[in-house]
């Protein structure tokens, strides 16, 4: 799970221009749905969820596991990366899933802001809420 914390900064960042580092993550519920959202600390954000606090669209199905996660450049950016990935088929997520290395976040690269959902070859809107 991702190391860097609300109180890790990124260490390459001069002291003066420190920010904190954030995550586009996802979460499968107990009914298979992915959630996905931002977050400076996904290991914590998953744990809310773990306790009923936070998105209430684990009000239908409880979380059941934090499977994916990648570091980005700034809020923005993982703003961005979340709604590409929202707008992803379930089939598209699934695959980053699968491909997905937990030991990635040691060497984290950005987010991939633009084009991501294109390089997936499965751009297409959801037609039902994952």
């Amino acid at each position: 799970m991702p190391t860097d914390t609300a109180t890790t900064v990124d260490p390459s960042a001069p002291a003066e221009l420190a920010v904190r580092i954030w995550w586009v993550y996802m979460v499968r519920a107990e009914n298979g749905h992915l959630y996905t959202g931002i977050s400076i600390d996904p290991e914590r954000r998953f744990r809310e969820h773990l306790s009923g606090k936070g998105a209430r669209f684990f009000n239908r199905s409880p979380a059941s596991a934090l499977v994916w996660w990648q570091r980005c450049a700034g809020h923005g950016d993982a703003l961005r990366q979340e709604l590409q990935i929202k707008a992803l088929a379930k089939r598209a997520k699934e695959r980053l899933i699968s491909q997905f290395d937990d030991h990635q976040f040691a060497g984290a690269k950005p987010c991939a802001a633009s084009g991501s959902a294109s390089k997936l070859g499965a751009n297409q809107p959801e037609t039902e809420h994952e």
